[in-house]
């Protein structure tokens, strides 16, 4: 049995950080069921462990049904601009009144109130307010986002998880739910809560971005190019580690500044710099096999490092970085093990008469919302 085995999530169907809480919870055992759209192609990728029913939110009907689904729901997620659940009526209101114990979670981009909570944005203008933007990138350039994985994934769909769980547990003590605001600026803001913490009291982060010690000033904590134009990351910070490295590196430590000489952080950059394109990432790799010098090949999905074997010895860095697990491992509750390959997409409605009739939803009012198109189910029309 998974840890939340028991657990029964509806997920208004939304982007990024939305489908990625409901992904975790699914993977730790829930039953997550995904409200589509009864038209239109969902592009969500996060649907593994799912299932979905289609429902026109149009539809007062519709309205009815979630609120029947919610009297013995768990948890429902919600994804829309604050104020449009309200306008549906399926606010946290109406649906904690059918439901008291319900955890209502809001995921939104700048919070359920305030002069921004209205606006649109994505994952790097969250970023940008929440502060954590202006840390990241190299000295004199503009800051660099990281992809969308900071702000859509950490601080909000995982943020998000982890209030979804913290209700839970308080649930299990009052019997009441309660609503989460989990929005993406807060959420990576309290990512950040280091950085600040250590730039405010003048420790490392003391400097301009780009010239301190954990933000790619120092030469002991940097990405360097190797000759095949792949990467090695060096991330050798206490002095113990960073011996090991000027070990590895053929350099001899006396011959060198002083690892916290932060005068002569450039030029140890541009000599590491040197030294690493003088050998391919593998030829790198096989000599950081086994060693505390902190240095690691930057990896891809894709493929593996070229012509670089596994090594015949008990401890060696990764060839190529496996697919994503569900983290972390629990040792009586795992979660469910996840394969590559089967359907990419969730087609919309494919479960809808099927949770219906889960819900004790009556086979005739089945039948009348089907008729009046309050819903649909995949298998009464050709399937996307």
């Amino acid at each position: 049995m998974s840890a939340l085995s028991k657990l029964v999530v509806l997920e208004m169907a939304g982007l990024a950080p939305v489908p990625y809480a409901g992904m975790i919870l699914a993977d730790f055992g829930a039953k997550v069921i995904r409200v589509d759209k009864t038209v239109g192609f969902n592009v969500d990728v996060l649907v593994r462990n799912k299932r979905s029913i289609a429902m026109d939110l149009k539809n007062p009907l519709s309205i009815q049904t979630i609120l029947k689904l919610a009297e013995t729901s768990d948890v429902i997620i919600d994804p829309f601009r604050p104020g449009v659940m309200e306008k549906l009526g399926l606010g946290p209101d109406a649906m904690m009144k059918v439901n008291p114990r319900l955890i209502y979670a809001r995921i939104s981009g700048f919070g359920q109130s305030g002069p921004a909570s209205q606006a649109a944005g994505h994952d790097i203008n969250y970023l940008a307010i929440s502060g954590a933007l202006g840390l990241i990138g190299p000295h004199g350039s503009p800051p660099v986002p990281p992809a969308n994985m900071l702000a859509d994934f950490a601080g909000g769909g995982l943020m998000c998880v982890m209030g979804i769980l913290m209700a839970l547990f308080e649930r299990s003590i009052s019997n009441k739910g309660q609503v989460i605001d989990a929005n993406l600026v807060t959420g990576t803001s309290y990512l950040a809560t280091f950085p600040y913490l250590m730039q405010k009291n003048g420790l490392i982060w003391e400097g301009e971005r780009g010239t301190n010690g954990l933000d790619g000033g120092a030469p002991f904590y940097q990405v360097y190019q190797t000759k095949d134009n792949r990467y090695m990351a060096v991330g050798c910070i206490e002095p113990q580690f960073y011996n090991c490295f000027i070990d590895k590196m053929g350099l001899k430590d006396e011959e060198l500044p002083d690892q916290s000489d932060k005068e002569s952080w450039p030029s140890m950059k541009s000599r590491f710099s040197e030294l690493f394109a003088t050998k391919t990432q593998g030829e790198w790799t096989e000599i950081f096999d086994g060693s505390d010098a902190c240095v690691t090949p930057v990896l891809s999905f894709q493929e593996p490092i070229p012509d670089s074997s596994v090594p015949d010895k008990k401890n060696y860095w990764p060839r190529q970085a496996p697919p994503p697990q569900p983290s972390p491992i629990l040792s009586r509750t795992p979660a469910n093990e996840v394969f590559d390959g089967g359907e990419v997409f969730l087609t919309q409605g494919m479960h809808t008469v099927d949770v219906l009739r889960e819900f004790n939803i009556s086979e005739e009012e089945i039948k009348t919302l089907l008729k009046s198109r309050a819903i649909v189910d995949a298998g009464t029309r050709p399937r996307l």
